[in-house]
């Protein structure tokens, strides 16, 4: 339990948690960890089916989101001066893109 709450800490405090997980039934995803995580969180956890290609196609949509968004924002370096003459260090934005993607609302989640 020590290392959930240091989870729960670290990383959860900075970028908040989903109320619903879905996954698979790999087993390493079941390792005690994550079930004090998922007990922590107070998250529901869902097992998706074998083959379920919703699920499967959910997170590959996920994947190339991020991958669009994290190609746009590089695009220019890892340097970026915006209006008034102040430069943000790309690196810096990556939480802010994070959460954005968590709060925004997609298609398969309405």
């Amino acid at each position: 339990m020590d290392t959930a709450l240091l989870i729960w800490d670290r990383l959860v405090s900075w970028t908040g948690i989903f109320t619903k997980i879905i996954r698979d039934r790999y087993p390493k995803l079941t390792s005690a960890l994550l079930i004090n995580l998922h007990q922590l969180f107070g998250t529901k956890l869902s097992f998706s089916t074998a083959y379920h290609p919703q699920a499967d196609g959910l997170a590959q949509r996920m994947i190339q989101t991020l991958e669009d968004r994290f190609r746009m924002v590089f695009a220019y370096g890892l340097e970026l001066k915006d209006c008034d003459g102040f430069t943000h260090v790309l690196c810096t934005l990556l939480p802010e893109i994070e959460i954005k993607y968590k709060k925004s609302i997609h298609a398969s989640t309405k």
